[in-house]
């Protein structure tokens, strides 16, 4: 006659003969990672670490005496942050405002900055070798932000830099 210990010992090596071996997790590190959204025309991506968090568009309050670009404050969880029509401050028209638009909160020195986008693409991953020249997603002001782009699925999406836009002194200083 088996033992209990035996018997439990048979199990288990039935049970592990017929295990399922899960796939082998492999990592990509050929990859860059980033959040996709459009401003204008132009398709473009910024890095994971740049992008505190995305929320739908805040009630704001209008600031009297401030730049355009400027659309007032916010107010997210109790915590107040300026709202900026980034379209308005890089290329000088409004971004026309929709039901559900999203913003993009970004981390500066003395708070956090939400962003108007027109619209919201979400992850995006690239490989390494679709990374192309940023051309004309460089243009005008956009040259400051973006130095490089991806080439994906028939699009091309530069690489905007948000901690560049938080140091960028005209950025920094809102009052008219």
């Amino acid at each position: 006659m088996r033992s209990p210990f035996d018997i439990l010992e048979a199990y288990e090596r039935r049970s592990l003969a017929h295990a399922v071996q899960l796939p082998e997790r492999q990592f990509a590190l050929d990859l860059w990672r980033g959040v996709g959204y459009r401003v204008g025309q132009r398709r473009l991506v910024s890095d994971f670490r740049e992008v505190v968090e995305i929320v739908p568009m805040p009630p704001v309050t209008p600031v009297p005496c401030a730049q355009p670009w400027l659309l007032g404050v916010g107010n997210l969880r109790g915590n107040l942050f300026p709202v900026v029509d980034l379209k308005y401050f890089l290329e000088g028209t409004r971004t026309v405002q929709q039901e559900g638009q999203r913003v993009l909160i970004m981390r500066q020195a003395g708070g956090d900055v939400a962003l108007t986008i027109d619209e919201l693409f979400g992850q995006r991953s690239f490989e390494l070798d679709q990374q192309i020249a940023a051309g004309t997603l460089a243009e005008g002001r956009y040259g400051h932000f973006v130095d490089r782009a991806f080439h994906a699925d028939g699009h091309d999406w530069g690489v905007f830099s948000l901690s560049l836009l938080s140091r960028t002194p005209e950025f920094r200083q809102a009052a008219a």
